[in-house]
């Protein structure tokens, strides 16, 4: 007894209420709730059914809907338009291909939450400690590049876990898991719990295994191969081995990254052998190239799809009877994509009556200050970025409001996360830069190249950054990396950056064979720009030369105001 006592003991906050509650009986008492007293219990028990508010926005709260696979029809869209219409509200999409529900007031709470859960959608577990929407690629089974179909898995996956008593709530952590049959994804998958990758071993399509990614982390290769057929019950043994397994203390140790790391694969692998209780197979060869999917694409059938760019995000009711209405009419899908865009499939011809009003198709934005961890409208920050230079070469940004990183920046070519600073002056703020990811097929997450760039020169910056690449005559931003600027140390390649802003040049790096070392990093900079390194401290030269470049006074003279997108009704 003292042993279970001590264990009581141990156990973080939300374990403490679970442990008097299970979420699902909870549940029991949603007609009853006050949402205008709600205590820390009721806040972490409302999670797991899509609902979310903090105690310093006591008044306004989030609904988040998961769509599994990200499948959506238009009787669904449509009906999502009459919600956010007639309550006023902002329609998010999520780098998960699911949506979100902000600007609730508190009245509304019950009212809104219950049409979030009519027409076949579901709130429930799609925040707190749950697996969360489970995700694919929007061309799953329909693209050149399928292989195998997985929407039917994921539906499988969902219905395991969806109000299943056990585990509503009950992880010790959430968990992301993303699944593709596809050898060309629009975005990468490394960054989940855990990764179904197409993968081909003795002429057959499987997938191989990865595990333990979070937002800066690569999930790792497990060297497990399974095929179709095995995927639904090695899911059921990981959720019950996590569950059984993973850490229930310090919430700051409890996603399944830490119990990796501490586990160790070997261990991890027979705890999950001890649920699935058959023999795994080797890891196959992995299929995954990289692709840039354009505006339009052709379908296996012969038909079209067609991708409508969000407004970083947010979409309007206008624009979703607009998108709902043609999807009726055109008897063609759609499909929301972990790139927070619209994709409509089935399309007879590349025509559709309306374009889209920016251009967002390879930037994935947070939340921002929709999110109470986020200090600025990421947004409406990108503004500060050369949208049709990325647009162009089709260059995949992410952008975060914090260090959580829900915009995937360490999984991009070029990584943003806004920050505030007083390091430069009189200026609103800025970003931490990163650069350089091979995500496609998970070599590795991007460096930083700036810890902070104020908002005011980012644009300048990002527009070098996007030159340099293009000289370098590299057909995708990983080859660029790939090539160059991962041979290169992270402080030499923000001196290189520096420099060429300093001088009003653009002179690019040249492929390397091996790692360049310390001496020969100095040596290229004196030779290049007659630039001595500051008492041969990499480090301290970065940051005199950014602040001498960068240091403002006044206002911002590159803010524009934000367009407001005015919805008609």
């Amino acid at each position: 007894m003292q042993k279970d006592e001590a264990y009581y003991q141990q156990l973080n906050r939300r374990e403490k209420y679970k442990a008097q509650m299970r979420p699902y009986d909870y549940f029991k008492e949603f007609e009853t709730l006050d949402f205008e007293s709600l205590g820390e219990g009721d806040r972490y028990y409302l999670q797991d059914f899509g609902i979310f508010n903090t105690d310093f926005l006591e008044d306004e709260f989030t609904i988040r809907i998961r769509v599994a696979g990200g499948r959506l029809t238009a009787t669904q869209f449509n009906h999502l338009a009459d919600v956010v219409e007639d309550y006023d509200l902002t329609f998010v999409l999520t780098a998960r291909g699911g949506i979100q529900l902000h600007d609730i007031n508190v009245d509304d709470v019950k009212a809104i939450w219950k049409k979030c859960n009519e027409e076949g959608l579901s709130t429930w577990q799609s925040f707190g400690d749950n697996i969360r929407n489970i995700v694919s690629d929007v061309y799953d089974g329909i693209g050149e590049y399928a292989h195998i179909e997985v929407q039917g898995i994921i539906e499988q996956m969902q219905s395991y876990i969806l109000k299943n008593p056990k585990y509503v709530g009950m992880l010790p952590r959430r968990v992301s898991i993303g699944i593709s049959g596809n050898s060309a994804s629009v975005n990468s998958f490394f960054a989940n719990d855990i990764y179904f990758a197409l993968a081909k071993k003795e002429n057959i399509y499987g997938f191989n295994i990865y595990m333990g990614g979070k937002n800066n982390e690569l999930a790792l290769d497990m060297d497990i191969f399974l095929q179709h057929d095995e995927v639904f019950d090695f899911f059921k043994a990981f959720v019950s081995m996590f569950y059984n397994h993973g850490s229930r203390f310090s919430r700051s140790k409890t996603r399944f990254f830490y119990m990796l790391q501490s586990h160790g694969k070997e261990k991890v692998c027979e705890l999950l052998q001890e649920e699935y209780q058959k023999e795994f197979q080797s890891a196959g060869v992995l299929q995954l190239k990289h692709v840039d999917f354009k505006e339009f694409e052709t379908l296996n059938d012969g038909t079209f799809s067609y991708c409508y760019q969000s407004d970083f995000a947010r979409v309007t009711p206008t624009e979703m009877r607009e998108i709902s209405n043609f999807s009726l009419q055109s008897s063609c899908s759609i499909r929301l994509g972990i790139d927070q865009n619209i994709y409509l499939l089935g399309l007879k011809d590349k025509k559709v009556p309306f374009s889209a009003l920016k251009l967002s198709s390879t930037i994935v934005a947070c939340a921002g200050n929709l999110c109470p961890y986020s200090a600025w409208s990421i947004k409406d920050k990108t503004r500060y970025l050369p949208l049709e230079k990325i647009y162009k070469h089709r260059i995949k940004i992410g952008f975060s409001g914090c260090v959580k990183g829900c915009g995937r920046h360490r999984h991009t070519d070029i990584g943003l996360i806004g920050l505030k600073t007083n390091n430069f002056g009189d200026t609103e703020g800025g970003a931490r830069v990163f650069i350089g990811a091979e995500h496609d097929t998970g070599i590795s997450v991007s460096r930083q190249l700036f810890a902070m760039v104020p908002f005011v020169h980012l644009y300048k910056t990002m527009e070098l950054i996007i030159t340099l690449y293009e000289k370098s005559t590299y057909k995708n931003f990983q080859l660029y990396a790939h090539h160059i600027l991962n041979y290169y140390s992270e402080e030499f390649l923000a001196l290189w950056h520096l420099l060429n802003l300093k001088t009003s040049q653009a002179i690019t790096l040249l492929p390397c064979s091996s790692l360049m070392t310390l001496e020969d990093e100095v040596h290229l900079l004196q030779k290049t720009f007659h630039y001595e390194v500051l008492d041969g401290n990499f480090k301290k030269s970065v940051v005199t030369l950014s602040k001498a470049l960068w240091s403002v006074e006044g206002k911002d003279p590159n803010y524009k105001p934000p367009i407001k997108r005015v919805n008609v009704r």
